[in-house]
């Protein structure tokens, strides 16, 4: 997974985590989440990587697989089910926070702007820097929608991302799946 792909996967999922704690009246139920989004760049080439990196895992012998998902398990990331999305595991200690993990170097800010719909901006000072704002909205504690404007680097040119997303709740179990 590219670093710049992996850096906003993780940025969004640690916002919609929190974002999640501070919408609901209730905590946030921990366990496996799976995050899902579509992207859509000016000059295509995120897409373009995402769509040759899933050909890549989709080609991969069952041996290498593993080893890149175990990889990425120590990222605190897991693939989905589905292209374009990823997996994360939220221990109860974690649920319980006010503040969510974060990806290292990356801040955030949550608003409600009510019972149900949060703004959440985001800045990560990575290779490369990445911020973005959007909204979620929570069907209920275990589901949400969200759309989101990413800025970022590709390719030593900025770049905006127009992304929509989506969250669902999975399990109580993660498997081997870690909290990060």
């Amino acid at each position: 997974m590219s670093r710049t792909i992996r850096n906003v996967a993780w940025a969004l999922a640690a916002g919609v985590l929190a974002s999640q704690a501070l919408a609901q009246a209730q905590k946030m139920q921990p366990g496996l989440w799976e995050h899902s989004f579509t992207m859509k760049t000016q000059g295509g080439q995120m897409e373009n990587a995402m769509a040759q990196m899933q050909q890549q895992l989709a080609n991969m012998p069952p041996e290498q697989r593993k080893m890149v998902e175990q990889m990425m398990a120590k990222q605190g990331l897991g693939m989905g089910n589905k292209a374009n999305s990823v997996k994360v595991c939220i221990s109860k200690e974690q649920a319980e926070l006010d503040r969510m993990p974060q990806q290292e170097g990356c801040t955030q800010k949550v608003e409600r702007l009510n019972a149900s719909t949060v703004k959440v901006a985001f800045e990560c000072k990575g290779n490369p820097p990445s911020s973005g704002e959007g909204t979620l909205t929570f069907s209920k504690p275990t589901a949400y929608t969200g759309q989101f404007k990413v800025k970022t680097v590709v390719n030593n040119k900025p770049e905006q991302i127009d992304m929509a997303q989506s969250g669902q709740w999975l399990a109580a179990d993660c498997g081997n799946l870690k909290p990060r």
